[in-house]
C-alpha cells in the first residue's frame, strides 16, 4: 500500500505532460492529413495542365495572372513554384515524424536539406513573383507574402546553424517553426474555409477579395500557428501543471479549428477541380 500511496503523486504528476503531447499529436496528424491532401491536389491539378498545355495552361487555373503572355522566366517561375510545393508540402510532416528522423536519419537529413533548399528558393521566387505580378488583397497581401518569404528565409538559416552545431533540441525546434511559416500558405487556404464556415465570410468582399478579415488573415497566417507553437514549447518547459493543462486545450480547440478549415478548403476547394 505504502508503495502504492508513494508512487501515486509520480503518476498522477506526469498526466499534464502526456495530455500536451497527446494534444501536440493529434493536431500534427491533422495537419499532415491536410498537408498531403493539399499536395495531392496541387499535383492531380496542375501536374496534368502542364503536361497536356505546356505553360499556357496556366491560364486555365485559378492562380491570378497564372499565365502572363511574353514573360516566359515568370511563366517558368510559376510552373517551378508549383512543383516545388509538392515536395514541401508533401515532405514537411515527414521531416517531423519522429519515427522516420530516429529510425531513417539518413533519409531524415537529406530530405531536410532538400526541403531547407527549396523553401528559400521558393521563398525568393514568390518575392519577385509578388512584386512583378501582384496578388489579390491589395498591399496588405504583398507585405504578408513578403513578410513570411524572409522568416522562412531567416527560420531556415537559424535551424542549419543548429544542425551544424548538433543542439539538436534548439534546431528541432527552429525546424518547427520553419514548418510553419513554409505552411503559411496552406494555414491561408484552410483559414479562409474556416472562417466562411463559421461566420459566413464577415470582413471579406467576394468581388475583391479585400477586406478587414482578410488583412487580418494574411498575418494570421503566420503568426497565429507561431504563437500556439510558442505556448506548446513552454508548457513543455513549464513545471505547472496549469498552464501544461491550458495549453492542451488550446492545442486541442487549433486541432478542431484544423480539421475544419481542411474539410472545408477539400470540400470547397479542392476536390471540386479536379
Amino acid at each position: 500500500m505504502n508503495s502504492v500511496d508513494n508512487n501515486a503523486p509520480n503518476l498522477w504528476s506526469e498526466w499534464p505532460d502526456r495530455f500536451l503531447q497527446f494534444s501536440g499529436i493529434l493536431w500534427f496528424l491533422a495537419a499532415a492529413a491536410g498537408q498531403w491532401l493539399f499536395a495531392y491536389y496541387v499535383a492531380a491539378h496542375y501536374i496534368p495542365i502542364l503536361a497536356h498545355d505546356g505553360l499556357p495552361g496556366l491560364e486555365k487555373s485559378e492562380l491570378p495572372n497564372g499565365y502572363v503572355p511574353g514573360d516566359l522566366a515568370g511563366n517558368i517561375a510559376i510552373a517551378a513554384h508549383l512543383l516545388i510545393a509538392i515536395v514541401i508540402i508533401g515532405g514537411g510532416p515527414l521531416q517531423l515524424t519522429s519515427f522516420i528522423r530516429n529510425r531513417f536519419r539518413t533519409f531524415h537529413r537529406y530530405l531536410g536539406r532538400i526541403y531547407v533548399i527549396l523553401a528559400v528558393l521558393t521563398s525568393f521566387a514568390g518575392l519577385w513573383l509578388i512584386w512583378t505580378r501582384g496578388t489579390v488583397g491589395g498591399l496588405i497581401g504583398y507585405l504578408a507574402i513578403s513578410l513570411d518569404a524572409v522568416l522562412i528565409m531567416i527560420f531556415a538559416a537559424i535551424a542549419v546553424r543548429f544542425a551544424m552545431k548538433r543542439q539538436i533540441d534548439k534546431h528541432r525546434r527552429w525546424a518547427m517553426r520553419l514548418f510553419m511559416v513554409v505552411s503559411a500558405v496552406w494555414f491561408f487556404r484552410i483559414g479562409i474555409m474556416f472562417w466562411f464556415i463559421t461566420t459566413g465570410g464577415i470582413g471579406i468582399d467576394p468581388e475583391t477579395f479585400e477586406g478587414p478579415a482578410l488583412s487580418v488573415l494574411y498575418f494570421a497566417q503566420m503568426f497565429v500557428p507561431l504563437a500556439i507553437l510558442q505556448l506548446y514549447f513552454n508548457a513543455q518547459d513549464s513545471t505547472k501543471a496549469g498552464l501544461k493543462i491550458t495549453v492542451t486545450l488550446l492545442v486541442i480547440a487549433a486541432t478542431g479549428a484544423t480539421a475544419l478549415g481542411i474539410f472545408g478548403a477539400a470540400m470547397g476547394m479542392w476536390f471540386p477541380r479536379l
